[in-house]
């Protein structure tokens, strides 16, 4: 059975009167705290298939770095996302190299020959078996889900905004499409018609770039170990690319393996909060109103940005 879209200002006006009384009772949770609460039954997991653990080199002082990406479920990026378990799966991630860091930006990694502007080797050459997508794959068509929750109205980027199966999300009337929040991860391209293969992948490190929505294919985001990307040193090159004197920073990226492939032992397990679940209309509530009581003034109102649907470990 779907469930009808409704506004993020209907949401919470039927959702106001019990979220009062319980803060008269218990005084105003803040959003972590309703999420804490939220039963089990609320935590969906996330399929091995669709996570990509990235091993990046240990650091200088020779701590051990991985990242965790999540990637983008139906029916959204999935023919960049098909390369991007193909990539994993041939070898071809190994030994490649954080390439540029923008600061406020973007973190870009690839193989360092291709499309850098400070690099002047030959590119790695790709497997077999990649799809080449268009830039009509950047928009799926439109359509309601019970996961399809809250609806943000008049924003700058899109008449609409809102989650689908735990993901933000932007529509209009004919198509939909993901949106650059923090921690989203897209792949890099050269000059349209060029829409990039999945071999060259950014993740977003500041303010959410959402110019860049519709433009880029965006396959997934971050849900463990961001840190490891986002205090690297920032390249001074054109975009933020290391430039040759930068060699050394460069981070290496040791392995990227899709995590159903590694001993079960390995795996990492997560899960994400329902936005179906009354848990996350409290939680939305919450971030866009502060009543907890370090603030003052609460907001009204939120970006989809701003409200992150919650990832955990699974237990």
């Amino acid at each position: 059975m779907t469930r009808p879209l409704i506004s993020l200002a209907a949401a919470l006006a039927l959702a106001a009167p019990a979220i009062a009384q319980e803060e008269e009772l218990q005084g105003a949770p803040s959003p972590n705290e309703i999420v804490a609460e939220a039963p089990a039954g609320e935590w969906a997991a996330i399929a091995p298939e669709d996570l990509v653990v990235m091993t990046l080199a240990p650091d200088a002082e020779g701590n051990p770095r991985e990242v965790i990406i999540q990637l983008m479920p139906p029916p959204f990026s999935q023919g960049w996302v098909a390369n991007i378990r193909t990539l994993a799966r041939a070898g071809w991630y190994d030994d490649i190299s954080v390439n540029r860091v923008q600061d406020n930006y973007v973190v870009q990694w690839g193989d360092p020959n291709y499309d850098n502007p400070e690099a002047e080797g030959e590119e790695k050459a790709l497997p077999e078996g990649l799809h080449r997508m268009t830039e009509e794959d950047y928009l799926a068509e439109r359509r309601r889900s019970e996961t399809a929750w809250f609806a943000w109205t008049n924003g700058p980027y899109a008449p609409h905004h809102g989650n689908f199966a735990g993901w933000p999300i932007a529509w209009n009337a004919e198509a939909a499409w993901p949106v650059h929040c923090y921690g989203m991860v897209g792949v890099g391209r050269g000059y349209s018609p060029d829409t990039g293969s999945g071999a060259e992948l950014y993740t977003v490190i500041g303010h959410a770039p959402r110019h860049l929505d519709r433009n880029i294919a965006l396959v997934g985001r971050i849900v463990e170990g961001i840190e490891h990307l986002s205090s690297l040193p920032r390249g001074s090159g054109a975009l933020g690319f290391y430039t040759e004197e930068e060699f050394d920073k460069r981070t290496p990226i040791l392995t990227v393996r899709v995590a159903s492939d590694l001993p079960e032992v390995d795996r990492p397990a997560f899960e994400y909060l329902s936005t179906a679940g009354e848990t996350f209309a409290r939680y939305a509530d919450a971030r866009a109103n502060r009543r907890d009581p370090f603030f003052i003034h609460p907001a009204g109102g939120a970006d989809i940005c701003n409200i992150p649907v919650p990832v955990r470990r699974a237990e």
